[in-house]
């Protein structure tokens, strides 16, 4: 593959609703421009995107794919993302480094959540966008339907570049609205020149209509024209439509078919003209330097310092690691030495490559603006900045969405639990969004991902990866254990065994110390020697232990406060253990007579929903029926933030729900609160799961 330089790339991510036809238009661009012979298809499994086993068993995308293709002058880096919303890390990664975007539609299946949902990341990423309209080979599809959902939807900024030609219910080309010309497909996909039907003359003033409207809102002075009837020259509406792109005020339209290629050589001229190079951009990329603590502006230039940011890390046991990464600024070539400012380490890079899938094609240097790869960089991992050590930067890094779905975890086979932990780190090396915790307080292990079918797809990679397989359960939540009530008990510990024998008695006062913060609060009024000074750790010691392990279900004890104020001892058969153990009987009976409660934590819950009467009602009832308390509501633009105080225990499998209530565009984020008194029949559940596990133990 050729060298380009910036001016000539072009950084595209493809987003859209799962199965709108994403992985399907890759490689059809990828074959047009002849960077493969024979056009794969998603059902056989055999595109250059899905070849993880898992994407090509599921058929549909896990990761995102970089697709480098050729046309004309000009490279294109195509990333193709997943579209199920599991998967939004892959999303999140490649819209760091995108400079502009092609949204999918389907046109049988219309604007699903997907495409709003990817409306929403490219303006708040101030990516310029171009709509493609694939499937209009079927007789189902809908093109007109599309671009008025569109424009209600969207506005001015819509600006559907064409309509559709249909004879017998076929899709036989399409008008160019802007130069006002019939296009006609050959049976290769290539185009030729034809007249505008009568059929198509009532669709394509309306759509003209909406290209002029666009392009007087680029410029103050298109826009008086536009108000005084005159007539804009085609030069004034090619200008005005390339501002406009760029700067995201105006979107483009237009229409074809992946599976057949048709249109597809048409989309590759509208991304060469209208989408930005890197160098372009309006957007500074800012950096700092960890040295002076500076903040820097980065331009896409050759001739400034290096500096790269790693965006995306493959880690295969077949293709082996790989860092994708965009160059920032400067010339990144084979055998440098460049420094991690992140690490603080500097990395020997090899050969660079550019990846096609999962074909590696070597390059002999990548400019300002390109997207290439490096093997085996071992310090280095996804959010980390490659500059030199003369000028350090460090860029920000990339803001994941929290994975809040979890799950426990074991292992199959005992003795595996090293290969899963190694297994594990190696996934979330390449998949920011996994992570796993070690939770002692529950004697679990907990996995945790974007989603159901997320956690599934981690489990199958370390049974095909790593060779080993894990089970997961419903996790057991951390409750606590406290008292309502004062009382006042005795404990004694008696023992004679020949020789010296063990006598300890304490005399205690247990109530609430009103602060669930802390585990206990200890105190002594003995008075006149019942209980020698020197015994007092042991007591306090005693407390120490007991309150790791309530005696209602075997979780720690809070808010409790443990007075010592009476008892006696042998000068002989008194020891700190003897005392340790009274204390402990003491607990025992003391707490149980208190009238003890479980205490189940809460968290605060903040659920975004769109603003309308139906998604803001099920997403109240639903969690009124998670016993949540509805706190407050903020509306956020066109959506409406729902804040709420619901069980932890109560949020297990919310993320499946929420999205089934809101069609996919429901989001949220929990954080622990405190912690308060459970249900009476929750703690009764809590307290009989808790036995049967010590009898099966």
């Amino acid at each position: 593959m050729n060298v380009y330089q910036t001016e000539q790339v072009r950084n595209i991510i493809l987003l859209g609703h799962g199965g709108a036809g994403k992985t399907t238009l890759a490689e059809a661009m990828s074959f047009v421009t002849g960077g493969i012979k024979r056009l794969g298809r998603v059902e056989d499994g055999n595109t250059i995107s899905d070849y993880d086993k898992e994407e090509t068993k599921r058929l549909f995308s896990i990761s995102t794919a970089l697709i480098p293709i050729e046309y004309e002058d000009c490279k294109i880096n195509i990333l193709d993302t997943p579209g199920y919303f599991d998967f939004i890390g892959e999303v999140t990664e490649a819209l760091s480094v995108a400079d502009g975007a092609v949204i999918v539609i389907s046109g049988k299946a219309g604007v699903e959540v997907g495409v709003k949902k990817a409306w929403d990341y490219c303006e708040e990423n101030n990516i310029p966008r171009i709509i493609f309209v694939t499937d209009m080979d079927d007789e189902n599809a809908n093109y007109m339907e599309i671009v008025e959902k569109l424009k209600k939807l969207y506005g001015k900024k819509i600006a559907p570049f064409h309509v559709p030609i249909r004879e017998n219910d076929k899709f036989v080309g399409f008008i160019n609205a802007v130069k006002m010309g019939g296009r006609r497909f050959n049976k290769d996909g290539t185009i030729v020149d034809c007249d505008i039907p009568d059929s198509v003359r009532d669709d394509l003033d309306p759509m003209r209509a909406m290209i002029l409207e666009a392009v007087a809102e680029s410029s103050e002075e298109l826009m008086e024209k536009f108000f005084e009837g005159t007539e804009f020259t085609y030069d004034e509406i090619s200008q005005g439509l390339r501002n406009g792109v760029v700067e995201g005020e105006i979107v483009p339209v237009q229409c074809g078919s992946g599976v057949n290629t048709l249109g597809v050589a048409i989309l590759l001229q509208s991304i060469e003209k209208y989408m930005p190079s890197p160098k372009r951009k309006s957007l500074k990329l800012e950096g700092n330097n960890p040295i002076s603590n500076k903040n820097i502006i980065v331009n896409y230039e050759d001739k400034e310092p290096l500096s790269a940011y790693v965006f995306k890390t493959i880690v295969d046991p077949f293709i082996g690691k790989f860092s994708l990464m965009k160059i920032c600024s400067g010339i990144l070539r084979p055998d440098m030495t460049v420094y991690n400012a992140n690490k603080d380490m500097e990395e020997r890079i090899g050969k660079i490559y550019t990846l096609r899938g999962k074909e590696q094609i070597e390059l002999k240097e990548l400019h300002a603006g390109d997207i290439g790869a490096v093997a085996k960089l071992f310090n280095t991992s996804t959010c980390d900045t490659l500059s030199t050590k003369a000028n350090p930067v460090v860029f920000d890094a990339i803001e994941f969405p929290e994975a809040l779905t979890g799950m426990a975890f074991n292992t199959k086979t005992k003795g595996d639990e090293d290969k899963v932990a190694q297994g594990l780190t190696k996934i979330m090396d390449e998949d920011k969004t996994v992570r796993y915790v070690n939770d002692k307080e529950n004697r679990q292990t907990l996995l945790y991902a974007i989603g159901d079918q997320h956690l599934e797809v981690v489990v199958n990679k370390l049974l095909n990866r790593y060779k080993v397989e894990i089970e997961l359960s419903r996790p057991k939540f951390a409750y606590r254990e406290t008292i309502k009530k004062k009382v006042s008990v005795q404990g004694k510990h008696k023992k004679q065994s020949g020789g010296h024998g063990q006598y300890g008695d304490v005399h205690m006062d247990f109530e609430p110390s009103g602060d669930l913060a802390t585990p206990y609060v200890f105190e002594e009024k003995v008075v006149g020697g019942a209980v020698p000074r020197n015994y007092f750790p042991a007591v306090e010691k005693g407390i120490q232990d007991c309150v790791l392990k309530g005696p209602l279900a075997g979780f720690p004890v809070v808010g409790i406060k443990a007075t010592l104020t009476d008892g006696s001892y042998h000068a002989v058969d008194s020891s700190e253990m003897a005392f340790k153990m009274a204390t402990t009987n003491a607990f025992k009976k003391g707490f149980l007579e208190a009238n003890p409660v479980l205490l189940e934590p809460i968290a605060i819950v903040k659920v975004t929903v769109p603003n309308s009467d139906k998604y803001t009602g099920d997403a109240m009832g639903d969690l009124n029926k998670r016993r949540g308390r509805i706190l407050g509501m903020n509306p956020i633009k066109e959506k409406l933030e729902i804040i709420a105080e619901v069980p932890m225990s109560e949020m297990f499998g919310y993320t499946t729900d929420l999205r089934s209530m809101t069609g996919g565009r429901g989001e949220y984020t929990y954080k622990f609160d405190r912690y308060e008194q459970a249900p009476s029949d929750v703690q009764k559940k809590v307290m009989e799961e808790y036995k049967a596990d010590v009898e099966e133990n």
